[in-house]
């Protein structure tokens, strides 16, 4: 090959590469993340095989606090919350709810144990559309709302209730010395009954269908996932937006310790709305509207 041949290959290999660089940035997105809750939530983030990485993988968030990270076009994963973490005698870090295994703040590839409620994502999809949803499939451990900004009839989703207080006995996931529940378990995981699990003979949309456990999460909470075939109601699509994933998105949010034996108090939904520059009324009329739809 001859220099002159070296340097157009070169040359035309930086073009392609910078309009590849170029193409994602514009086709990007823009996730931001808030903390609504009264305690402090440090986020976990996975990216799914064969989609790009983010720059992070978790982060803390204090009451209030909100972080936005750019997203690339064609990313698919889930978000979620951890809540009541802390470092442990041999300095590995760990939490109570979501936890991901690795020991430290950024998650590096690990999920979130369950039970934890989870923001999954589908950037720029079938026929260029984003898919999203909030699920409770894994259990909940936190309320959690998705919110587009801009876009045409782009719908809001996610759980606005604290399902702690009145989680049935067999589900519940206590803290440490007391028997308040931290977080929520789904049946799968409490009984690891295939019925529950929609595995084996269940596993299909005809043979799995909601059971008294997911009918509890699916009342307090239509718009999220309550069990794995529960597409019709909780998959929702939009294109070229940026979204807000908010933690405890209502505006009366319940107190929980931080695990440090210090609690704060949250301003609630005008505190998001703050957050995401948006009024305090076009978030209420996303909620409701997101439960009229249906």
């Amino acid at each position: 090959m001859t220099s002159s041949m070296a340097n157009l290959q070169l040359s035309l290999t930086l073009i392609t590469l910078s309009l590849i660089t170029t193409f994602n940035s514009i086709h990007s997105s823009t996730f931001t993340l808030t903390n609504q809750c009264d305690y402090p939530v440090w986020t976990g983030l996975l990216s799914g095989a064969g989609t790009p990485p983010l720059p992070t993988t978790g982060f803390p968030l204090q009451p209030s606090q909100s972080n936005s990270i750019s997203v690339p076009s064609g990313w698919s994963g889930r978000i979620w919350g951890r809540t009541l973490c802390s470092t442990d005698s041999t300095g590995r870090f760990v939490c109570v709810t979501g936890d991901c295994g690795s020991g430290t703040v950024e998650c590096n590839g690990g999920g979130a144990a369950p039970p934890a409620t989870l923001a999954e994502f589908t950037l720029n999809g079938a026929n260029g559309l984003d898919f999203y949803d909030v699920s409770l499939v894994d259990g909940y451990n936190l309320p959690m709302m998705i919110l587009p900004q801009g876009g045409d009839k782009c719908n809001v989703t996610g759980c606005f209730v604290d399902l702690n207080k009145n989680c049935p006995s067999e589900l519940r996931l206590t803290g440490s010395g007391n028997d308040e529940s931290v977080a929520c378990r789904s049946a799968c995981e409490a009984f690891g009954d295939p019925m529950y699990c929609c595995s084996g003979a269940y596993a299909t949309p005809q043979t799995c269908n909601p059971t008294s456990y997911s009918e509890y999460f699916k009342t307090a909470c239509p718009t999220a996932y309550s069990y794995a075939y529960d597409d019709r109601t909780s998959t929702f699509t939009c294109s070229s937006v940026n979204y807000v994933i908010a933690f405890c998105p209502t505006p009366a949010n319940s107190r929980k310790s931080t695990g440090a034996g210090q609690s704060a108090e949250s301003s609630g939904s005008g505190s998001l709305a703050n957050a995401v520059g948006i009024s305090s009324v076009t978030i209420l009329a996303f909620m409701l509207t997101s439960v009229w739809r249906l």
